[in-house]
């Protein structure tokens, strides 16, 4: 049975295109260039000689792509080298590998016992502070015309000043504009205008800010930013969501926790940081550094000319904010997607974009890279970009999704086949914008995401599948031996694995998820170990081991619209088959919600043609013991996750 097991998943990724395939790699001596931070830009980028920056050795490569014939690899002494603009590569401008050979840029030493750190950083590095004269505790630092949304601290995401629950008491109602209560304590709030209300309600988590506090008639009035308020109120359904905040943040007349800030904007182009120190902290040698730029690389082609053979290894990506939450459209959300106003009646759907970001790329690798303080989603391949390696790098404390791939929202149609997502660590993803996944195949072909762990994160760890029905563009897609533990640790109706929409045509061209170990996630009222939702039709969910979640399979089988379950078989998995309280058995495995009696066509209902075949059933009590002493069970939770070769490199136990 293990061999049988180990078999089944190597004949399933021998069939995808493999990295060597993927990545074309020259048997020429490349042509070397260096950069370090004690460079020159007049130099000539040798070893003794390097240059100074990262768009200086780009311009090099520019210069020699016409006639290379072996790989240029850019190589960045140890240090941190920050960007005043996003590095920018495209096909146009002759950023290409040709020939079949690759531009490489990659730390000193990658791969080496002397591998340098390097740290691409899109932040400014604040200075200057003084405690504040009226706000005790507080230390202040003038940053002229800074616009953020994140500050770290000695390495740690800083807390914006957030106020207790709902930030004050007394009745609240909603109103066409926002709000009317009975407290008096918005009147007191300083800069009412940089304020944000937060809701959240299950699978969504959105955004709105404040445009004004008045009073009258004994009453205060909070008015909401427009067209945030319409948006929210549009994609959540009306007021019941909206009826009360979950949080307040971004006021100083919030009451300071340490490690907490505040960007005073009151005097434009005279910003100032105001920052409570944790216990120890001092200010004259704490090292603070604030996000500047939106995104730190991007990567271009053009439909027919895809930007190509490149590889970024080794590399730290830092420091990056995103603004788009403080427009006055806000951040009305769901999952990674959010609204703004549309050309027409209806709005548009965009969804939150990478710091690292390659649209219609093909033959990209991401090798061993770091991807960290981020305000953002972390790495995004879009746009019919294929054949892209993502392999062996750590994404950890960013603030919404770790990787982003397919057709994304706006777009509807686009062809994005055979990547790679193998042996990353991705954690602690989701720091702010909490509805996201730490990996999201939104429609692609020919994928792999196997051998990657994903834990800690506040929703789901892997997701593949389409907001919206995209029928006829993903097919044989593979999810295979994933470690995924401690998702849906904030928000519901989420899962460790997480499909939806059609996946193929038939058994033979549809997903295959096999070898996963998705453990360890009882969190809320309901979450799905492997969860196959909406419209998922042609899975094989083949030899896993799931438990300890709140249920371990099932999903919410639509009716409506010829959206049901369908064509899902179940083979040879381990699973203590968890059900919630609230949800009665059905006689086969799993949690299917049943039809609402009144509501009929708006809730879930039977899922069709699944099948169960050799799958063992763990003991409710103790299935982590069960699943430990039984060989096959205790082989899938080894196999799960980087593979040995990769653990020690990324800090996996």
């Amino acid at each position: 049975m293990v061999v049988q097991a180990a078999l089944a998943i190597g004949m399933s990724m021998a069939a995808l295109p493999s990295p060597a395939a993927a990545v074309p790699s020259s048997a020429a001596t490349p042509t070397q260039l260096y950069v370090a931070p004690w460079g020159r830009d007049s130099w000539p980028g040798t070893l003794a000689r390097p240059f100074a920056t990262p768009g200086r050795a780009q311009q090099a490569v520019r210069d020699r792509v016409p006639r290379m014939a072996s790989d240029i690899v850019v190589n960045l002494r140890g240090g941190t080298y920050p960007l005043h603009k996003p590095m920018r590569l495209s096909e146009a401008a002759g950023d290409s590998g040709r020939g079949g050979h690759r531009v490489i840029y990659q730390a000193y030493g990658y791969g080496t016992p002397r591998q340098e750190r390097v740290t691409l950083s899109g932040g400014r590095q604040i200075s200057g502070w003084r405690p504040d004269q009226h706000l005790k505790g507080l230390w202040r630092a003038d940053v002229s015309g800074l616009e953020t949304r994140q500050l770290y601290v000695d390495d740690r995401r800083a807390a914006r000043l957030t106020g207790e629950g709902a930030g004050f008491p007394g009745t609240l109602k909603t109103t066409s504009t926002g709000y009317v209560t009975t407290s008096t304590v918005p009147r007191t709030w300083r800069n009412p205008g940089d304020i944000e209300f937060v809701y959240r309600s299950g699978y969504v988590e959105g955004r709105c800010g404040v445009d004004h506090v008045s009073a009258a008639a004994g009453r205060t009035t909070i008015t909401m930013d427009q067209p945030c308020w319409k948006l929210a109120h549009d994609l959540y359904g009306g007021p019941e969501l909206l009826k009360e905040p979950t949080s307040v943040e971004n006021s100083p007349s919030f009451a300071p926790r340490p490690g907490s800030w505040y960007l005073d904007r009151s005097r434009p182009g005279r910003h100032e940081l105001l920052y409570f120190p944790r216990p120890g902290e001092d200010m004259d040698r704490t090292r603070v550094v604030a996000p500047v730029l939106e995104s730190l690389v991007t990567g271009t082609g053009r439909p027919g000319a895809p930007l190509h053979d490149i590889a970024l290894r080794g590399l730290t990506f830092a420091h990056a904010t995103w603004l788009a939450p403080s427009e006055p459209a806000g951040f009305p959300a769901a999952w990674s997607m959010y609204l703004r106003p549309g050309t027409g009646e209806e709005p548009e759907l965009l969804t939150v974009p990478g710091a690292v970001a390659f649209r219609t790329a093909e033959r990209i690798a991401f090798e061993g890279n770091r991807f960290t303080h981020l305000g953002a989603q972390a790495l995004e391949l879009s746009e019919n970009s294929s054949y892209n390696v993502v392999d062996g790098n750590v994404i950890s404390d960013v603030s919404d999704g770790g990787i982003l791939m397919g057709v994304v929202p706006p777009d509807q149609q686009g062809i994005n086949r055979g990547n790679r997502i193998t042996n990353n660590w991705i954690h602690h993803t989701g720091a702010e914008y909490h509805a996201s996944s730490a990996i999201w195949d939104t429609a692609t072909q020919d994928t792999t995401i196997a051998h990657n762990q994903v834990n800690d994160v506040p929703y789901t760890g892997i997701l593949s599948g389409p907001s919206d029905d995209l029928r006829g563009i993903m097919r044989r897609n593979r999810i295979l031996g994933n470690r995924v533990f401690a998702t849906n640790r904030l928000l519901a109706d989420g899962g460790g694995i997480y499909l939806r929409g059609e996946q193929g045509s038939s058994f033979a061209d549809g997903a295959v998820i096999s070898g996963n170990a998705v453990t360890a996630s009882k969190y809320g009222v309901w979450n799905v170990g492997i969860y196959t939702d909406d419209s998922t039709n042609w899975v094989t969910v083949d030899r896993n081991a799931v438990h300890d979640y709140v249920a371990s399979i099932g999903g919410c089988s639509e009716e409506w619209g010829d959206r049901p379950v369908r064509n899902v078989r179940y083979r040879g998995n381990f699973w203590d088959d968890a059900v919630p309280e609230w949800l009665e058995r059905r006689e086969f495995p799993g949690a299917w919600p049943p039809a609402d009696e009144q509501n009929p066509e708006e809730g879930c209902g039977d899922p069709h043609d699944l099948t169960f075949t050799d799958n063992t059933l763990l003991p409710p009590s103790d299935p982590g013991r069960a699943c430990a002493t039984d060989t096959t069970c205790a082989t899938v939770l080894a196999n799960a996750g980087p593979l040995p070769s990769y653990r020690r490199q990324l800090g996996v136990r």
